[in-house]
Formats: C-alpha cells, sequence, structure tokens
C-alpha cells in the first residue's frame, strides 16, 4: 500500500485539534475556507522561511472565527522580526489581512515557538534553505536529525526528493533516528513540508518528529477516561496468555489446601517402562 496519510489529519480528535475552528452556515463555508485559505498563502508567502529577507519561521497557522470576528494565531520563531520595531511590522500584515477578510474584527496574535529545533515545519524549512544555498543534502538531513535529537525528541525522520545532486531521474532519500510510531494514535507526531526551489528542479523536504506519547488526556477535550488493560474484559487474549485447559475452569492455587497422605503400599504399575518409539538405552559398560 503505497498511500500515506497526514499524521496531523489522523489524530484530529485524539491528541490534535483542527487547523481553523469555527462553525457556518452551508452556503458560507465554501466562502470562508477559500478566505482561510487566502489568509495562510499570504502569510507562508511573504513571512515565512522562504520569503527572503522577511524571515520570520512561521511554523502554523491557525484561524478562529465567530460571526464578527476572525482571530489568526501564527507560531513563529522569530516574534521580534514579525511584530516589528514598535509594532509596525505587525500594524503592516493587520492592514494586509483586512483586505482578505473585509468589514469583520481582525485579531492577530503571535505565539512564539520555543525550540525550532524540535519544531517539523521549521525544520523543513531550514533544510530546504540550506539546499537553496548549493549545502549537501546529506548533511544538511544530519545536521537537522542532531540537533533535533539534542533538543529531546523522542524520534525524527527526514525524507527528500527531487532531482538530488543534478541527477537525470529524480529519487527519494531519507533517514531515521529514534522512535516514530506512526500507526500509534496516542503517539505525538508532527509534521512538516517544504519545498527548495534549486537550478535543478524543485526538492521536497519532509519531516516527522515524535514528541512522545500522550496518555489519559487530549489537547482538544480535557480529560479522558480510559480503562487499563487488567480492567477490559472484552479484549482478545493476548499472545503468551495462559488458556484454560478444555471447558474446565482453572481453581485457583492453595498452598493451604490438606493434600492425601502418603502410602507406601499403593500399587504400582509392573513390566518395562513402555519406550515408544524410542530406542531402548544402553546398558552402562564395566
Amino acid at each position: 500500500m503505497g498511500q500515506k496519510v497526514n499524521p496531523h489529519g489522523f489524530r484530529v480528535g485524539v491528541n490534535k485539534d483542527w487547523s481553523s475552528t469555527w462553525v457556518a452556515p452551508k452556503g458560507e463555508m465554501a466562502s470562508l475556507i477559500k478566505e482561510d485559505s487566502d489568509i495562510r498563502k499570504h502569510i507562508m508567502n511573504n513571512y515565512s522561511n522562504k520569503a527572503g529577507l522577511n524571515n520570520c519561521s512561521i511554523s502554523k497557522v491557525t484561524i478562529e472565527r465567530t460571526h464578527a470576528r476572525v482571530a489568526v494565531n501564527i507560531y513563529t520563531g522569530r516574534p521580534g522580526v514579525l511584530i516589528g520595531q514598535k509594532g509596525a511590522g505587525i500594524d503592516k500584515l493587520k492592514g494586509e489581512i483586512q483586505k482578505i477578510v473585509g468589514t469583520k474584527q481582525l485579531d492577530i496574535n503571535i505565539r512564539e515557538v520555543k525550540n525550532i529545533d524540535a519544531d517539523a515545519t521549521l525544520v523543513a524549512q531550514s533544510i530546504a534553505t540550506q539546499l537553496e544555498k548549493r549545502v549537501a543534502w546529506r548533511r544538511a538531513m544530519k545536521m537537522a536529525m542532531q540537533k533535533a535529537m539534542k533538543s529531546g525528541v523522542k524520534g525524527i525522520k527526514v525524507m527528500v526528493g527531487g532531482r538530488l545532486d543534478g541527477a537525470d531521474i529524480a529519487r527519494s532519500e531519507h533517514y531515521q533516528t529514534g522512535i516514530l510510531p506512526l500507526h500509534t494514535l496516542r503517539s505525538d507526531i508532527e509534521y512538516g513540508f517544504a519545498e527548495a526551489k534549486t537550478t535543478f528542479g524543485i526538492i521536497g523536504v519532509k519531516c516527522w518528529i515524535c514528541h512522545g506519547e500522550i496518555k489519559g488526556k487530549t489537547k482538544r477535550t480535557g480529560e479522558v477516561v480510559r480503562a487499563s488493560r487488567t480492567e477490559r474484559t472484552d479484549r482478545k487474549p493476548a499472545f503468551g496468555d495462559k488458556k484454560p485447559f478444555g471447558n474446565r475452569p482453572q481453581r485457583p492455587f492453595d498452598p493451604n489446601r490438606p493434600r492425601p497422605p502418603f502410602d507406601p503400599n499403593r500399587p504400582r504399575p509392573q513390566g518395562p517402562r513402555p519406550q515408544g518409539d524410542r530406542a531402548p538405552r544402553p546398558a552402562p559398560q564395566g
């Protein structure tokens, strides 16, 4: 099966939330989705890591809506560059997004990414920037993985695909270190993607980062009550579990249960011991 599933969408409702949080009538749904897409494209094209002088290292953009209000949350690794001197940068950005949302009240919140080496999108953008500067792709990938592991992540996988080293045929290469359980829903896995526009063509960079497991809680609904493995009675028997012999109920072991007394005169089987298909044991020599 060659199909892939985005790790974020795979865990929405388990331990991750939607990137856009709002409810709207059916007739307005399409226009609002288009508006969200335009907001994200404008921010990423003009202020992300691939935007030249405006290198703000933007990780993600989340949008919250009410009837007449739009709140845009921007997660960035360099909030000072995005805000600008005396808030000039944020005022400029707010004026640009206000043209997209129209007359609705607009709130822009800047959230700082504390550890940029442990953010999947920022790691992918960093590798893509190095590839555009003609850094060897193996060196760029391994350096990014080493920094991520030193920052405390549980595992990381990086993949690049395209005309690597200017080859005529495109191929993909990847490196992985640590644990990365993609099929475990409770594992907190972050996914990021970036593109490097080189002289030979576009090279795609994908990054998966595992931050460990989230047990008993979700970021969306708070506490989650789950039965432990010993409390689940309807689960299938695991490999190695002891099965009862036939249909007899298993009797619990009681060390104080009385034992029958030893009888030295009890009858014993007579005759040679049956050997089955084995040859008889040879007699000792000497």
